[in-house]
């Protein structure tokens, strides 16, 4: 059953990504009950999430099942045992739930977007994962389309990413011509990788591309009006780091942290807010904006449809 339906979705998703020169795509999402995996491809490599549930097996049984469930993987996708990295997903408190880091292997290695055949090479961009050391490897796939449209807008605007992670919305406006790009996040660790990822891609000006690590709703009460052209808001759903004055509860501050970006960006300036919290209701009616509109089928990848449980804006002043 396992290796049917991952065999058919394989098929049709590898074909739309080739033809899309796409070579970083997820395939399987929990499809089937009995098998609670999240299967990504990279490059040449697979990255494989078993979701925690209770499964009723003692650790003998579950290793046998696992390890039948990893064979199954390894002969549809032709990939090698030692190329598929294989985690637990569980929900864990605050914003280090996810970024913590779960191993010390350090297999970094780079892999490419936008490498389409009608573009020259030179627009292909590069990023940096790991599937080793964190559950999340450092690219978030299924905002891949969103990139596209910030790069799009981009050229010669100033730039703020909030909530930047490893800076690949910064790399992609940066791609598009922007005049400025400034990538806020709390996690040094994050804000090094981003930078690391900008200078791969030849951006290395230090007067236009900068690096703040700050709390982020502390640092845009910081920040003067009328400035930013284009604004990435992609936050986290609850983050209480110590290093913060107070937690973030995105439901409960999102209005706030939306109006305060505004109050930061030039008239006619853009913002892209996207949430994962699959129970957010934006409050539209406290929002200082002249147009708000919900972009989240438009920015759905194809190897996401049907499988996305996220939100995505576009909000204007």
């Amino acid at each position: 059953m396992f290796a049917n339906r991952l065999q058919k979705v394989y098929r049709h998703i590898s074909r739309q990504a080739k033809r899309l020169g796409v070579s970083c795509y997820r395939v399987y999402d929990h499809d089937l009950p009995e098998f609670p995996f999240c299967i990504e491809v990279y490059e040449d490599k697979l990255y494989v999430a078993e979701y925690k549930r209770r499964h009723g097996m003692t650790d003998e049984e579950h290793e046998e099942w696992m390890q039948g469930s990893l064979n199954v993987i390894s002969e549809i996708f032709q990939v090698a045992g030692e190329n598929i990295f294989l985690k637990l997903r569980q929900r864990k408190p605050g914003r280090l739930g996810q970024y913590q880091k779960i191993r010390e292997q350090q297999h970094e290695f780079v892999v490419y977007e936008n490498a389409r055949p009608d573009e020259p090479t030179g627009q292909t961009l590069k990023f940096i994962v790991n599937l080793s050391d964190y559950l999340d490897i450092g690219l978030f796939l299924d905002h891949r389309v969103t990139r596209e449209m910030v790069k799009t807008e981009a050229n010669n605007k100033k730039v703020l990413n909030l909530f930047c992670y490893t800076g690949s919305f910064s790399v992609y406006a940066a791609a598009g011509g922007a005049g400025e790009v400034v990538s806020v996040d709390l996690s040094k660790t994050y804000l090094n990788w981003a930078e690391r990822n900008m200078e791969l891609n030849g951006f290395i000006d230090k007067t236009k591309y900068m690096y703040v690590h700050e709390d982020v709703k502390q640092y845009l009460k910081t920040l003067p009006g009328n400035y930013f052209d284009l604004i990435i808001v992609d936050p986290p759903t609850f983050s209480n780091s110590q290093r913060m004055e107070e937690f973030l509860d995105i439901q409960r501050d999102h209005v706030e942290l939306i109006n305060d970006c505004l109050l930061s960006m030039k008239t006619d300036g853009i913002l892209y807010f996207s949430t994962n919290y699959r129970k957010f209701t934006l409050d539209k009616e406290k929002i200082k904006a002249t147009s708000i509109k919900d972009i989240t089928k438009a920015t759905t990848p194809f190897d996401f449809e049907g499988r996305l449980f996220r939100q995505c804006y576009s909000i204007s002043k």
